[in-house]
Order: C-alpha cells, then structure tokens, then sequence
C-alpha cells in the first residue's frame, strides 16, 4: 500500500532564503516527517526568488512541467519549474518561476523596501502553479502544509479546483500560523477582479475584501481543515479566529522533537484511514 503522500507549499525554506523562524520551519520539519519510522513520501514548493542561485543550489528546470501558460488577470504567464535539493539530504525542492514575477524580484519587497504592487498576482500565480505542477506530476497529496501568507490561497484553490475535477477530491489543508509574517500594506484594489477571474464567489470575495494580511490569512484559515500554530508569537486573533472557528487546531509546542511528532500525528488525524490509490 502506498505511502500517505503530504505536499508542503512554502513562502520560504532555509537555506534557499535566509534563516528565519519560518523558513527553519519550513527546512526541518518535511525532513523530519520524511526521515520518521513509518515514512511518508512528500513534495516541497517554494517561489523561485532572485536570490536562489541556480547554480550553487544546482537548479534544473523540470521540463515535463514547465511550458504551460496560466492566466493571471487576462494575461497569460509562464509557468517554469525548477528543481534542487536540501544540502546534505535527498529532500527535493521544486521552485515555481516565471520570468515576470520572480526570476529577477525580491520575495514581497523591492531593495527598497516597497512592497511589490502586483503581489497579489504573484501570490495567484505562486499558488495555483504549484497545484497544478503537482497534478501534472499525478502525484495527488493525501494532506498539503502551507506556510507564510504567500502560500495562503492553496484552501481557496483546492475549492475551485474540485469542483472542476476530482484530482484533490479528499485532500486535506493544514495552515501554519507565524507571529513576524504580517504586512502592513493593502493587497491591489484590483483584487476583486482579478478573484472573480480566478473562480471565487461573492463569499470569498467578502472574505479577502479587506486585503490586508489578517483579510488574506483568515480566508484561508476558514478553509482550512486544520491549523499549526507553528510560533510562540503567533498573531493572537488569527489564533482566536481559528479556536472560534472550532477548527483542528495544534498549538505551539516549544519542543522541537516533540512538536513535529504532535504535526506528524495530526496529519494522521486528519487524512484518517484513507490512503492513494494511484
């Protein structure tokens, strides 16, 4: 029988991006889950930043899945996907590129600091590029781990994605909620817009209408079939809005062994008894 396959969609993962309480995260614990007794076969995405250098990081772009066009706002934008290691383990990474949006950008923030007007776009791309890698792959996850409010609209996708086919039909999402991931900004008022393009309904619009950080992570918390609260800073009325919710919710565990051995069992939890058939 085939092992329970988890996807992980990052913001950031270290050392590809510089250390950070989630990008340490997002390095150690699909090692642990992979390395733990009984197995389980993951998957890691992340943006391809400008700073990730291909060559020292032996990036090679993944040609089976690279090629396809997304539309993003009426525009069509190439989606790239590249592919390394974690130094020192068989843990691969895929990157999700596109020459418009990352090849030559910083991650939220231009060198001068000003947040990129288009992340919204971004986002959408980042998000629905790596689910549709996955599926071009065949490779259906049983559960997918997101981390950082980059990855935050995977909960938004799998609902439009399954009512066009049943590819993630039974796949769960855990969300992990970071205390330093917020952004003081506003998302593009074109968002609406570029939403309705994308599939949403008045409901999701209504929820993503503020488009701010706390607009963007409760969407996706709402849902969400669980959530990790993965810092001891995590933000308080996101966890609030969470445990309000009565969702599945883990809380910080400042035991590291102990904490990802909780996170291994309440993805067990969460898939149940079902397994991959293909």
């Amino acid at each position: 029988m085939q092992k329970r396959r988890i996807l992980y969609v990052n913001q950031e993962i270290m050392p590809f991006s510089p250390e950070t309480e989630m990008s340490k995260f997002a390095h150690d614990l699909p090692e642990f889950i992979q390395a733990h007794p009984e197995g389980k076969e993951i998957r890691t995405f992340m943006p391809k930043y400008n700073y990730v250098h291909e060559i020292r990081n032996q990036l090679h772009e993944v040609i089976r899945l690279s090629g396809m066009n997304l539309i993003i706002n009426t525009i069509d934008h190439q989606l790239i996907i590249k592919v390394g290691a974690m130094p020192g383990s068989k843990t691969q990474v895929y990157f999700v590129d596109n020459d418009e949006y990352f090849s030559d950008r910083l991650p939220q923030r231009d060198k001068n600091g000003v947040f990129h007007p288009d992340n919204d776009e971004r986002m959408l791309f980042f998000n629905r590029g790596s689910l549709e890698a996955v599926r071009k792959l065949a490779w259906k996850p049983n559960l997918i781990h997101t981390t950082g409010w980059f990855a935050s609209m995977i909960p938004f996708y799998l609902r439009r994605f399954n009512k066009e086919d049943e590819f993630f039909n039974g796949t769960k999402v855990v969300v992990s909620i970071f205390g330093k991931d917020a952004f003081g900004e506003q998302l593009c008022e074109m968002m609406d817009k570029k939403l309705r393009l994308e599939g949403a309904t008045a409901k999701d619009r209504l929820l993503y209408g503020g488009r701010d950080y706390i607009s963007v992570m409760k969407t996706a918390l709402t849902y969400a079939h669980g959530i990790v609260i993965a810092s001891p800073d995590a933000n308080p009325e996101l966890v609030d809005y969470a445990k309000a919710n009565k969702k599945n919710v883990l809380d910080y565990n400042p035991n590291t062994d102990e904490f990802y051995t909780q996170i291994n069992k309440f993805y067990d939890l969460l898939i149940g008894n079902t397994r991959n058939k293909s």
